[in-house]
């Protein structure tokens, strides 16, 4: 038997240092050579094999067990966002990009369940898949991964992620939330050109004015939300962008609105994308203008598998007081491309909450001031190693 609390609490130093160090050279998107490079160093100093994908950004690390077996695959996303980094912390970025979303707390905790698992790889059956991904915050690295085969050789049968920092209001610090079926929204991108004629704001018969029909656009679009889709369904259509005109008495050629549709059903996903052309088509005829559409469906929603995430109750509560777990009582309307990873193999995806105050005060992802606690790290490589051992022994 491993006892996995006191395993990890060993090397709960190594986790803290490899959180500090990645938390110093963040980068974006699908561009990770620095950090990429920290991970494939500590695998190469555990003796875990690995191979490369997305051009090297992406990592894939095998630890094979005592015998042939299920496959169990642990991802951990890996890129940074475009802040500049106002935590004051000793060991804050300096290069104009920062962990604003805790994906280095990610990395060190699989880093840390991996040391433990290859260190007791006698005592499991089948393997462990490490699945380091770039470019979660944009524009998504799993389905890259996974159409380059992350999933394959051997065939991954379930797999697990977290989300550490402070994503649910009813997640006490410390705790971990559950859900056993719908946990995150779906995330698209839509984007509209209108497209007028430009002329003097004096005279605006002699032109098409795109900024008037964008105004029209923007308020209908509210209607397909609040009179096409059922009240009781979650579904949010926000125009986050407009973006038209350069001057206080000159009407544009266009304008250019963006915004974002998060709901849990795919084929609300599909209506809402004919809804908004249509809208647009209608509006922007009406007005004697054109119009440019893009719609483009990101990431899917976000759904745990009912069995798979009972199985993982029943390890957690080896690690964690029966109190400290909590089964939330709502999905999140943020998106999450681990999506990708549960559309094609049941698992879970489950949130850590363990955000560190700065100067007395808690802040929140994407934020110049968010932190991470670092000791609660130990918590999401213990609870990676517990399942790991029940999953592949069962």
């Amino acid at each position: 038997m491993v006892k996995v609390v006191d395993e990890v609490k060993k090397i709960e130093q190594d986790i803290i240092s490899w959180q500090r160090d990645l938390h110093q050279i963040p980068e974006l998107q699908l561009e990770l050579p620095k950090t990429s490079k920290y991970v494939m160093d500590r695998l190469n100093e555990m003796g875990i094999e690995y191979q490369t994908l997305v051009n090297g950004n992406a990592i894939v690390g095998l630890i094979r067990g005592n015998e042939e077996g299920k496959t169990l695959g642990i991802r951990a996303d890996m890129d940074g966002l475009p802040i500049v980094e106002e935590t004051g912390l000793p060991y804050a970025s300096t290069n104009g990009n920062m962990h604003a979303c805790g994906h280095d707390g990610h990395i060190a905790m699989l880093l840390g369940a991996a040391k433990i698992l290859n260190e007791n790889k006698d005592k499991f059956k089948g393997n462990v898949k490490l699945l380091f991904q770039p470019g979660e915050e944009f524009p998504g690295g799993a389905k890259p991964m996974i159409d380059e085969g992350a999933l394959e050789n051997p065939k991954v049968d379930a797999v697990i992620g977290l989300h550490a920092g402070g994503l649910s209001e009813e997640l006490p610090h410390g705790k971990i939330g559950i859900r056993y079926d719908t946990m995150m929204a779906s995330m698209d991108r839509v984007l509209i050109k209108i497209k007028g004629k430009g002329c003097h704001g004096a005279y605006p018969h002699l032109g098409v004015d795109p900024i008037v029909t964008a105004a029209e656009v923007v308020t209908s679009l509210q209607t397909i939300v609040s009179r096409e889709i059922a009240a009781v369904e979650p579904v949010i259509l926000s125009i986050c962008r407009i973006n038209g005109g350069f001057n206080q008495n000159i009407i544009p050629d266009e304008v250019e609105l963006e915004g974002t549709i998060r709901t849990f059903n795919n084929e609300t996903r599909k209506k809402i994308d004919r809804r908004i052309e249509e809208t647009v088509k209608g509006i922007t005829m009406a007005h004697g203008a054109d119009y440019e559409y893009l719609y483009e469906y990101k990431y899917p929603p976000l759904i745990n598998n009912k069995e798979f995430t009972y199985e993982f109750l029943k390890s957690a509560k080896k690690i964690l007081k029966e109190e400290d777990i909590v089964e939330l009582k709502e999905p999140l309307m943020g998106g999450e491309d681990m999506a990708f990873f549960l559309e094609k193999v049941p698992g879970t995806f489950f949130y850590l909450s363990n955000q560190k105050e700065i100067g007395g005060k808690v802040y929140g992802h994407h934020t110049s001031k968010f932190a991470l606690d670092e000791n609660e790290l130990w918590k999401g490589s213990a609870l990676f190693i517990q399942l790991a051992l029940d999953y592949l022994n069962k």
